[in-house]
């Protein structure tokens, strides 16, 4: 991997580690919070049947999981395109 110059290289990481706040913050919100923090008002809702707040704490916090994986992997990709930097 080879930036330009050095300004590219910390806009590059600044630009990184941005995007890494900003999906563990979703991903502590949603497992954390909706799992424990706001289960007893989740749970006034249904959700295939099951309590909203115990489905997050099951099953709901790991399908956002995956789903971050992916926009992880997306957004990487374009900010490697955009510095020049991607493996095509």
């Amino acid at each position: 991997m080879a930036f330009k110059n050095e300004t590219d290289k910390k806009a590059y990481w600044r630009e990184n580690l941005r995007l890494l706040l900003i999906l563990l913050t979703i991903w502590f919100v949603v497992s954390f919070g909706a799992g424990i923090l706001f289960v007893d008002a989740l749970d006034q809702i249904q959700f295939f049947g099951f309590k909203l707040g115990f489905w997050f704490a099951q099953q709901g916090s790991i399908y956002v999981f995956v789903a971050l994986i992916f926009v992880y992997m997306s957004k990487m990709n374009a900010l490697d395109k955009k510095y020049g930097v991607d493996e095509d």
